[in-house]
């Protein structure tokens, strides 16, 4: 019986290291692993806890990354990030096992607080060790006054290898799985970018106002410093913002576009950051946000000035830190990205209204650029008219040969509120109803559409100030009136962009004022944007 008694612990042993075995090529979820592994070691050596500390890359610390302490008094826990001191940085340092017990407390200094509230008394710390590289730490604690035996150490020395083994394998499989998620993302997003119409293949026009903005292109491109591209919707940011990118030496890397006002509040910073699964309700999978997607590249973010006013700090903290976590991550991720912004807001403005952080708005604004608007590029017209005339009439098998004068006079005079992209748009009408080789363009229809513009406008304003002159007598008519017509508006304009309600084709956009301020009247007459969808 007392053979029998005797060859247990040893039988025991063996067992657990066929387990560490069987675990290691059954799993790689290194967190689980380990914990199965922590649990066996602490039952077969008779401890009372166990933890496995990884190396965290962005604190210089030790993460414990695992651990089975039952008993535990919820000081050790794990996540918790502990600085290597005492006998934790001598295994590490030496790549041998360390032993301490309850004399030795005064060597650990770094450790004392947590080992005293813990009621630790004896501790054993083996260097996870592999092809002479220490990636991590096996700690095993006891309450009791219980030295660890030589054999103790020498079984676990021979355990931590296989350790060693499963978290070299799991690291490189995540790391492996990270590059494939980013590359396989990488691909989607270049592939969209491919499918998706530029609008210009390059830049066109040779005014000096066009002149001077490509001078500022060149000076600032070769540099790293962020970008502000300023102007009204459809001058052509985001090709300014390409050709930032082309001319700088991130090149060969990604440019990636985020429209910050085409995205939903809520999605947009797990949009901008990225989630890992389960970050919250419908967070089925892990996302690469885009900023990680533009690491050693360039992140081109339009419409900045409709991020919320919550997610500004966070942005602020990744411009400037070079640093972020994913939603529902506390692992910290290193980016080096070049930014380049742009925005049809007076920022400024906003700053002072308290809708855009001042801090946010300094470190966008280091090299502003502001594009003119087409009425201020008259001279760029005709070379912009015939280039997509001739850019549909391929599209669509015509043979569009010339533009009669009359029309490039009146196309050149007219004031384009939407800039390239309403003039892109209104040739392409043209080109559509052109039969023969000259181009047949509507100019009619656009100057009694800008005149019916003016003259609703000005019949608005006499309306409403007859309601003004008529308010003493009946002010109470006269509000609800003017709040009925306002809602009517919001109504008509989603409608018209079927619930859009930010970006340059929303109602937002159409009503003439800042998409924040139309949320607040929507909820303010009871309207929901998805009734118009």
């Amino acid at each position: 019986m007392s053979t029998e008694a005797e060859l247990q612990p040893q039988n025991e042993r063996f067992e657990l290291l066929l387990n560490l075995t069987t675990s290691i090529t059954s799993s790689l979820d290194l967190r689980e692993v380990l914990r199965s592994i922590a649990a066996n070691i602490r039952e077969v050596i008779h401890a009372d806890g166990v933890v496995v500390s990884l190396p965290d890359a962005a604190s210089g610390k030790n993460r414990i990354f695992a651990m089975d302490f039952p008993h535990g008094k919820g000081v050790v826990r794990e996540e918790m990030l502990v600085t290597p001191g005492g006998i934790s940085k001598r295994a590490m340092d030496t790549l041998k096992p360390v032993v301490i017990d309850a004399r030795e407390h005064n060597e650990l200094a770094p450790d004392t607080y947590i080992t005293t509230a813990e009621g630790i008394r004896t501790r054993c710390v083996i260097p996870l060790v592999n092809r002479g590289r220490c990636l991590g730490l096996l700690a095993i604690f006891r309450t009791t006054e219980t030295p660890f035996s030589p054999e103790d150490v020498d079984f676990l020395s021979r355990a931590s290898g296989q350790i060693a083994i499963a978290v070299e394998n799991a690291l490189a499989y995540q790391e492996i799985s990270e590059l494939k998620d980013k590359l396989a993302q990488e691909k989607v997003y270049l592939e969209e970018e491919l499918r998706s119409e530029m609008g210009f293949e390059q830049i066109i026009g040779n005014g000096s106002a066009l002149k001077h903005v490509l001078q500022l292109v060149e000076t600032v491109a070769p540099s790293d410093s962020t970008v502000l591209l300023l102007g009204e919707t459809g001058t052509g940011k985001e090709l300014i913002a390409r050709a930032i990118h082309d001319r700088s030496h991130r090149n060969q890397r990604t440019l990636v576009k985020l429209n910050c006002a085409a995205i939903p509040t809520g999605l947009l910073e797990s949009e901008l950051f990225g989630h890992e699964k389960g970050a919250f309700t419908g967070a089925i999978n892990q996302k690469i946000g885009r900023l990680e997607l533009a690491d050693q590249g360039t992140l081109f973010l339009d419409e900045v000035g409709d991020i919320p006013v919550e997610i500004q700090p966070k942005l602020l903290r990744a411009l400037q830190e070079r640093e972020f976590e994913r939603l529902g991550s506390t692992h910290t991720r290193k980016v080096n990205v070049r930014l380049v912004a742009a925005t049809n807001r007076d920022l400024d403005k906003m700053v002072a209204n308290r809708e855009f952080r001042s801090d946010l708005y300094y470190r966008l604004n280091v090299f502003p650029i502001r594009i003119p608007p087409l009425r201020d590029r008259r001279e760029d017209i005709p070379l912009l008219v015939s280039y997509f005339v001739q850019k549909f009439a391929k599209q669509m098998q015509k043979c569009i040969e010339t533009v009669p004068a009359a029309v490039m006079k009146g196309l050149t005079n007219l004031e384009w509120p939407g800039n390239i992209r309403e003039l892109e748009n209104f040739i392409e009408r043209a080109v559509l109803l052109t039969r023969g080789g000259s181009l047949e363009a509507p100019l009619a229809e656009l100057r009694k559409t800008s005149k019916e513009d003016f003259l609703d406008s000005l019949h608005q304003v006499k309306q409403f100030a007859e309601e003004r002159t008529d308010s003493r007598s009946d002010k109470t008519s006269v509000a609800d009136e003017y709040a009925r017509k306002r809602r009517d508006e919001i109504i008509q304009a989603l409608a018209a962009c079927k619930g859009r309600v930010g970006g340059a084709d929303g109602a937002a956009a159409r009503l003439g004022i800042n998409r924040t301020t139309l949320l607040s009247r929507m909820k303010k007459f009871g309207i929901y944007a998805k009734q118009y969808t």
